[in-house]
Formats: structure tokens, sequence, C-alpha cells
């Protein structure tokens, strides 16, 4: 019992004790999803179309000079379930996007998607019942927001999660924007990323799956929820063999 105790003493630090209270991770590199003076209006695009329950609404973008398409779905507070596709010929859905917010006035769907530099259609279906309407509208993004999604990885490596792995982000109460960018190194992009307010308690999140996730790169960015902790969670749905680069901080 002597030898048990003293090997115990070793071990354990002290000052040690059985639960230790969660660290704020502070990110390394700070996402900017606006130009400096700028403001929140620039994810404020105009004109918005209303898209009833249950249908949906299409954009075209024939300009090959440029590839970044920017994208704002909300509502009049009520929540949203929204899929996004980019579509590059008759039959090809490079990538395709799920959404959920709690509610689409306090965290709308704000993101920068990739169109490879091709003639493309965007869509956005309202997955929700006929009575929760939604507006949503698309353009190709101004600078910077269109050099984002390549900007980001040159000057940080991000933080490598392999699939079926989960990374997370928390922030203090001060922060008001998170960005998140996904890429891989041109492997498949499968993977959930979700903005939490307490223990599990979801208030926005995205689904996003994509066939090339170094052409298809995703960034999105959160308005964060009052009161708490707010936390960014990332899990790749894809096979261990298929990681990716998740970029997360504030914006």
């Amino acid at each position: 019992m002597k030898i048990s105790a003293q090997l115990l003493a070793v071990c354990i630090p002290l000052g040690t004790t059985a639960f230790m209270a969660p660290q704020v991770v502070k990110p390394n590199f700070a996402l900017r999803s606006l130009p400096a003076g700028a403001s929140a209006s620039t994810w404020d695009l105009v004109p918005a179309d209303r898209i009833e329950g249950q249908t949906r609404k299409t954009w075209e973008f024939g300009d090959v000079s440029k590839e970044t398409v920017q994208v704002l779905v909300k509502s009049g507070g009520r929540p949203m379930n929204t899929d996004i596709q980019v579509w590059i010929g008759p039959d090809w859905t490079p990538s395709k996007i799920e959404t959920y917010s709690e509610s689409g006035d306090i965290f709308p769907v704000q993101a920068l998607i990739g169109t490879r530099g091709k003639s493309a259609t965007v869509e956005v279906r309202n997955t929700s019942p006929y009575e929760y309407p939604i507006e949503a509208a698309c353009k190709y993004a101004p600078l910077p927001l269109a050099d984002i999604r390549n900007a980001i990885p040159k000057n940080d490596p991000g933080r490598y999660v392999e699939g079926g792995a989960v990374y997370t982000v928390s922030f203090d109460l001060n922060a008001k924007r998170v960005g998140v960018l996904l890429n891989t190194d041109t492997r498949q992009l499968n993977a959930r990323v979700e903005l939490l307010n307490g223990p599990n308690n979801i208030k926005q999140g995205f689904e996003v799956f994509t066939n090339n996730g170094m052409l298809n790169s995703i960034y999105m960015v959160f308005q964060t929820a009052g009161g708490g902790s707010n936390t960014v969670r990332v899990k790749n749905l894809a096979p261990l063999e298929f990681p990716l680069r998740a970029f997360v901080a504030e914006a």
C-alpha cells in the first residue's frame, strides 16, 4: 500500500484536480471576411428573392473570369433548412451544402462557394414546410471576399482533421463573428460544421460535400450567439483516408 501511494503521488502533479475546466482556444490566424473599415452590410446582398417552403430558386453565373460566388440566406426569425447546390453542365453537381439555422434572422447563412471558373448554376432549395419562407441572394463575390478561399491557406497551415475525427474551437463572449474555411488536398470533402452555444446546443449547422475539396473549398461565416460560451465544432464525415484542413478564427 505504501508503494502504491508513492507511485500515485508521482503520477498526479501537485494542484491537479479530477475535473479541469476546458481552455478557450485562441486561433493563430485571424480570418477576415470583411475589408478594413467595412461593415456587416457586405453580406446584405440585394435584391433578395423570397423562396417559399418546399420550393427553390436558381441563379446563373456565366463569367468564366470569376470563380467565387457569395451566398446569403435569411428569414424573419423562423428556423431555416436549406439545400444549396452548384451545377455545372447538364448533370454534374460538384458541391452540395445542407444548412440548418435555429433563427434565420440571428443566424443567417453566409458562405462563399466556387464555380471552378466555369459557367454554373447555383440552386437554393427551401426544404422547410411551406409556412417557413426564406430570402436568398447570390452574386459573384467582390474583392477581397473573392480571394479569401485561396488567401487563407497561404498564411496559416490550418488544423489537420482525419476522417471521422472532431475538431472544436471555443471563443470568448466578445467574439461577434467566426469564419470557417474547409479544404482538402484535392480529395473529397465531406464534413459537418456546427455553431454551439452551451453543451451540445446547436444554433446553426452546415453539412458539406464536394468531390474536390481544393477546387471547391468552402468559407462560411457564423454570427455568434449571445450569452454563454460559443464553440465551433467541425466533424470530418469522410473515411479515415480523406482528411481535411480546417481554418477557424474570429472574423
